[in-house]
């Protein structure tokens, strides 16, 4: 499947909190967002920024950290004076925005791939977005991304899962790694919102998010961004297994996150090429490996 080319740095980027039952919960998040009401029970909470192309770097409302780009498909930079970092293993979508009168009117998804929406746990933090944007290198994005034929559920990512890995240097051989399973291994199907639902819930999120609570005015913030063509979201973070929810990362760490096809391969032959290094080159997988380095 032929890989499909995007200049990121053009493109405002998004997250989906809470659009994975549990997730907010094992990080301790939840907490945040005990006053926004939702629709349905299962609804995601907000919609945050996680990088924000401005067209110039005087702005009113946007705050000057979101411009800063903050993707890396190699390496994660620990920010200084920092103790909690996890992975934030996701599916991401990249859309095609249609505007009309500066509101967004249709989305339409055109690639995927794998996502780590990476995460300082603080507290303190007023806006989702303060723990996401810390500099360049705080977040990851796959640099092969796969073509969504359609976004439903008859389309191709209804055969994909997410799985993600933590691979820690063994003590005895730096140059060799333990791996452990960070987040449950999940269909994307298996999202809240998804589909044609997630669509139309993004569209309302990015003309009506208002700034109160956790959440922020992102229709302000695309205004003074010029109105950009595309958006990347990433759709929302797995589950932690038990080891993900309790150990953080450290330097020297090799975070993984892959998005692939069940019908081709098992979760224990993925795990095998991360071990193998050949992750990156198999075909139908979009995989992201992120060393974790010490910020100068």
């Amino acid at each position: 499947m032929k890989s499909i080319k995007i200049n990121l740095q053009n493109i405002a980027a998004f997250g989906v909190a809470g659009n994975f039952t549990g997730h907010l919960e094992q990080a301790g998040e939840a907490r945040d967002f005990a006053n926004v009401k939702t629709e349905e029970a299962n609804a995601p909470k907000a919609l945050f920024p996680t990088y924000i192309p401005l067209k110039s770097p005087k702005t009113q409302i946007t705050p000057q950290f979101l411009s800063t780009f903050p993707f890396d498909s190699k390496t994660i930079l620990y920010p200084a004076g920092e103790e909690k970092l996890q992975i934030e293993p996701e599916c991401a979508i990249i859309c095609q925005l249609e505007w009309k009168d500066n509101r967004v009117v249709d989305l339409k998804p055109f690639a995927f791939g794998a996502s780590n929406d990476c995460s300082i746990r603080k507290d303190g933090a007023k806006k989702i977005s303060q723990k996401k944007n810390w500099g360049k290198c705080s977040k990851g994005l796959s640099d092969n991304l796969l073509p969504i034929d359609s976004f439903t559920g008859d389309g191709i990512l209804g055969n994909y899962r997410i799985a993600s890995f933590l691979l820690r240097p063994k003590a005895e051989n730096a140059a060799t790694f333990d791996i452990f399973d960070y987040g449950e291994d999940s269909p994307v199907s298996g999202y809240s919102y998804i589909y044609a639902k997630l669509i139309d819930w993004l569209i309302n999120k990015l003309n009506n998010q208002k700034d109160e609570g956790p959440a922020e005015n992102i229709n302000a913030y695309l205004a003074e961004a010029g109105y950009p063509e595309q958006v990347m979201i990433s759709v929302g973070a797995t589950r932690y297994t038990d080891f993900g929810e309790t150990n953080f990362l450290q330097t020297g760490d090799l975070s993984a996150v892959v998005v692939y096809d069940q019908k081709l391969y098992s979760h224990q032959q993925i795990a095998n090429l991360l071990t193998g290094g050949k992750i990156e080159s198999a075909e139908n997988v979009s995989a992201l490996v992120q060393k974790v380095t010490c910020a100068e």
